[in-house]
């Protein structure tokens, strides 16, 4: 049974280099300047709230997404960075070797100003409203590529399938020993009278 990560840090292991080491930067990023955001793994995307889901970060193939639930705060700053999609309220990173953190800083900490406003206000956007914003349909939003897929991928090497027929002739072997029939014990002979007891009974005899 596959068990897809639980946690945001079990993700990033199970991510390619590059896209692990371009997704942990932001997610720091967003840690360090939302204090006391909660960070957790939902809809594959990891998710980040604060009085209610804040950001959403997503590491595709070939990109990263950053979904702001703030929509005001993408529009403030879609002239600073490329990517910008404001109808849906994201940023798609298409270079992950260069990340304009300066601009993700601000976004993050903007959005963190606005949510502060919004909670005030009371008018925090739902979870729903805010999939549908970002285009995300919750029956069609899978969780990342399971922690356990890469050993299903390494079962499938030489050496494990070398391992694993090993295994396999060792249980045949044991199973053959068990089934074959043990050799009877050979029976005792019996005991031969001793000299003294055969002379008894020799002068009983004649008696």
């Amino acid at each position: 049974m596959l068990v897809a990560p639980t946690t945001v840090g079990a993700y990033l292991r199970d991510l390619p280099p590059d896209r692990r080491v371009a997704m942990a930067r932001v997610c720091s990023m967003i840690r360090r300047s939302a204090r006391g955001v909660r960070e957790s793994m939902r809809y594959g995307l990891a998710f980040y709230e604060l009085d209610g889901p804040l950001f959403a970060l997503e590491s595709g193939r070939r990109h990263m997404s950053l979904f702001v639930a703030e929509q005001d705060v993408v529009v403030k700053h879609k002239d600073a960075v490329a990517g910008v999609d404001v109808k849906r309220s994201f940023i798609r990173f298409a270079d992950l070797n260069r990340l304009p953190l300066d601009v993700v800083e601000k976004v993050v900490r903007d959005s963190v100003a606005a949510r502060r406003a919004r909670l005030a206000a009371g008018t925090i956007p739902t979870q729903a409203e805010l999939l549908k914003l970002w285009g995300i349909k919750e029956e069609k939003a899978e969780a990342p590529i399971a922690v356990t897929l890469a050993l299903t991928a390494a079962a499938k090497t030489p050496a494990h399938a070398a391992a694993k027929a090993t295994v396999k002739a060792a249980k045949a072997t044991v199973r053959k020993a068990e089934a074959k029939p043990k050799a009877a014990a050979p029976k005792a002979s019996p005991a031969k009278p001793s000299r003294a007891a055969a002379s008894k009974s020799a002068a009983a005899a004649r008696r």
